[in-house]
């Protein structure tokens, strides 16, 4: 999807939502986009998003990822002499995270001293049931320990979301790989984890975000 991180949700960009989630958290001292499309630059310098940097044509094509730009904007910050003990990563693709989300999650990389975090949401159906077609169209289980077990019965399974990553920023810079282990989970409700990567995920975000607004308000109590 062409330049999806400024597609319109709500009426604004997904870099938006995701500044927004930022700045209400209150854990974050900086606040920096990476890109190297100068739309979506622009878009975040309306925003008051620093863009101190354009990524390099490299790593504008696959299979460029996220550490390799997360390493490079790191590159860049040193070489400016800011140097940072913490990276927070957050994909504008997941725009229903909170700040209290990003809070949240911060706080737990804290309480449990481990160098990796990632925000994750549980599978809507186990994985553990799947099937593989073979070459002749013929299916055979992936788990075959699991093909007899009741489906509540079976281990609970968790995706990643894309919302936040907190990093120790030594750790990852020697491991490169912001999955590296010990890696904490920070549970997110499917509501706040769907990921927007397809023309159809935006429109499901809509729907959810009208669905949303049309809702009527629960008292406070």
């Amino acid at each position: 999807m062409a330049k999806k991180n400024i597609r319109l949700l709500g009426g604004k960009p997904l870099i938006a939502w995701a500044a927004e989630a930022a700045r209400g958290s209150g854990v974050i001292d900086r606040l920096i986009l990476s890109t190297e499309d100068e739309a979506v630059a622009e878009a975040a310098r309306a925003l008051n998003v620093e863009v101190p940097f354009m990524r390099p044509p490299e790593l504008a094509r696959d299979p460029a990822g996220v550490v390799e730009v997360a390493l490079h904007a790191l590159d860049m910050l040193e070489q400016a002499n800011d140097f940072y003990d913490t990276l927070i990563i957050m994909l504008p693709t997941c725009p229903f995270r909170t700040a209290e989300d990003i809070k949240a999650a911060f706080d737990l990389f804290v309480q449990k001293d481990r160098p990796f975090l990632m925000s994750v949401a549980e599978y809507t159906h186990t994985p553990f049931s799947a099937y593989r077609l073979d070459g002749e169209d013929g299916l055979e289980p992936v788990f075959p320990e699991y093909l007899d077990r009741r489906s509540q019965t079976m281990p609970k399974a968790f995706r990643p979301n894309g919302a936040v990553h907190v990093l120790d920023v030594p750790r990852f810079r020697t491991a490169e790989d912001y999955v590296a282990q010990p890696l904490v989970g920070y549970v997110m409700p499917r509501e706040r984890s769907i990921d927007i990567d397809t023309d159809a995920d935006l429109r499901e975000a809509s729907f959810l975000l009208s669905e949303r607004a049309a809702a009527p308000e629960q008292p406070v109590t």
